[in-house]
């Protein structure tokens, strides 16, 4: 039994937020493909760059999979345009200021830093089938071969 109130076999959340490059988007605009949705702390900051590059990398073989790449953080459009253009990135990211898509995907969750704690973006990615379900979950993420790790998954669900 999980401690998460979203897991895979749920529906996936469908909340419309605004994107880099432009416009806005929300997760049924995707049904009938397969999308792995990762959540990200913040732009910009060494182990979120390493992960998007990663998938930025391998985009081609997601896509060959017929698999899209979705980002999410906190983060503003303008700052995800920033970050898009300095790594190249080459799929949308989906700004979440509000927090509205954290909270419905249980990604707001108690961090410590520093003796400190707070409420941050628990690194976190998500595979969602073509029906809108969560297929496959992993939380508390580390960066290394993570984004092999998910290829790897979603080639198993398929077959």
């Amino acid at each position: 039994m999980s401690d998460y109130k979203l897991n895979p076999g749920d529906a996936a959340p469908d909340i419309e937020l605004q994107i880099w490059p432009e416009g806005s988007l929300k997760l049924s605009d995707f049904l009938g493909r397969w999308v792995i949705l990762y959540f990200y702390p913040k732009d910009s900051t060494p182990g979120c760059t390493t992960e998007s590059c990663e998938f930025r990398d391998t985009l081609p073989d997601f896509s060959s999979a017929d698999a899209l790449i979705v980002g999410v953080s906190r983060d503003s459009v303008k700052s995800h345009a920033r970050f898009t253009e300095k790594q190249s990135l080459n799929f949308p990211l989906i700004s979440d200021p509000d927090e509205l898509l954290c909270k419905a995907f249980d990604v707001m969750q108690i961090k410590k830093n520093y003796g400190k704690e707070y409420l941050g973006v628990e690194r976190s990615t998500f595979i969602i089938n073509p029906e809108g379900d969560i297929a496959y979950a992993w939380r508390k993420v580390r960066v290394k071969d993570h984004v092999a790790n998910v290829l790897e998954t979603l080639k198993e669900l398929q077959s």
